[in-house]
């Protein structure tokens, strides 16, 4: 690892300032492609609390960049720092855990993308359920090989508390058939070809912080570089968007969504890609990227629309359509829609994005709601429960 500049702002204590009264702190990571939050959970008024956070972003490449506080404010740190793996990012958890942690771990929470067909509860992590993920890599390539490595390197650092694997999938578990299965002769559902749905810790999430407030029928719309929507029957996942992988429903950052299956066929016989160029094509050059020739990032999409650029323009209507056009089909499945609810990065702070999305939809008398996303407080609670299984 090495600094790029100095820490444009850095506040933290150490020796007498350590702080030694987290008991039971749950350690959680939660990875992505080129980024990685952690958090260390207690618990407090009988709910899990983030007593420290932070995250590395832009791993592996110029912009990254590194942070973390606590909730007292004594920690306070916010560095520009190139990392190159996540496993040097993971040093750097075990590093500053080891500087500002006075007890030992509880536990460890990883959030693991995909559970496959054969995973679809939260568990402790044994060496036969790394095996299992290791045989469910094909529904999950892009995804489950890093979590597998960061998974092996967090056990082989933090060895003395036991690890859980929280997945994405395991919300959807409450799918109607109907919802899960593919127009595919069985035999194919029987191999796990199937529509599992993702994002699911987000979703949790938003139906613990409503609580109470949870209407009956709620559509949520986690909108990020990963996008999906979820139609929730009494807090229960009825239908959403993503399919078998994190590829599927509507347009991303850099994946193409839904795709009629003949233009994959027709591109594998008359355009000379492969396997793994259509996996590259549809994960990675897909999306907003594709549709506005360059940005995959929203902000800057917004501006080049303002500025009255064509691709931008299309590209951001392209999104909102496909979320509108998702949530009036969601309404016709509930029967009606009592709150539409906004997450996610672009879904808690693009104004923009939530108006045009809502524009035309008020005829569904929705009201909407923009709740923030707490995915490592939900693993938290899972891996609490789990403790006391």
């Amino acid at each position: 690892m090495r600094t790029r500049k100095a820490s444009t702002a850095t506040r933290s204590a150490s020796g007498p300032g350590r702080v030694d009264a987290v008991n039971e702190g749950i350690l959680v990571l939660n990875s992505g492609s080129s980024s990685l939050k952690f958090g260390v959970f207690t618990t407090r008024d009988g709910d899990e609390h983030a007593w420290l956070s932070g995250s590395a972003k832009g791993i592996g490449r110029d912009s990254g960049s590194w942070s973390m506080k606590s909730s007292d404010g004594r920690i306070d740190v916010a560095q520009d720092h190139l990392m190159e793996t996540q496993h040097d990012a993971l040093k750097r958890v075990a590093d500053a855990l080891r500087e500002h942690l006075g007890a030992p771990l509880a536990a460890v929470g990883h959030r693991v993308v995909h559970g496959g067909p054969r995973l679809r509860e939260h568990c402790e992590i044994t060496d036969a359920v790394k095996q299992i993920l290791h045989e469910a890599v094909p529904f999950a390539p892009l995804h489950l090989p890093p979590s597998l490595a960061l998974i092996d390197e967090a056990q082989r650092i933090f060895s003395d508390a036991p690890h859980f694997a929280c997945f994405d999938t395991a919300f959807h578990r409450t799918l109607p058939e109907r919802a899960t299965r593919f127009a595919l002769p069985g035999e194919y559902a029987a191999r796990g070809v199937v529509r599992y749905g993702f994002h699911g810790l987000s979703y949790e999430s938003i139906v613990n912080v409503l609580g109470a407030d949870l209407p009956s029928r709620t559509v949520i719309a986690h909108l990020g570089s990963g996008a999906s929507l979820c139609a929730l029957k009494d807090g229960h996942s009825v239908d959403t968007s993503m399919g078998m992988t994190p590829a599927g429903g509507i347009p991303m950052a850099t994946r193409s969504g839904d795709l009629d299956p003949g233009v994959l066929v027709h591109l594998l016989r008359h355009a000379a890609l492969d396997a793994d160029a259509l996996e590259t094509l549809v994960n990675r050059q897909g999306g907003l990227k594709a549709l506005s020739n360059s940005d995959d990032d929203m902000q800057p999409l917004l501006e080049r629309r303002d500025r009255g650029d064509a691709d931008a323009t299309l590209a951001v209507d392209v999104f909102c359509t496909a979320i509108r056009k998702t949530i009036g089909a969601y309404a016709a499945l509930l029967g009606g829609i009592d709150l539409i609810v906004f997450s996610g990065g672009i879904g808690e702070h693009s104004d923009a994005i939530r108006s045009q999305v809502l524009d035309g939809l008020a005829f569904l008398g929705a009201p909407h709601r923009v709740v923030a996303t707490e995915e490592e407080r939900q693993i938290a609670r899972h891996c609490r429960r789990l403790l006391a299984a």
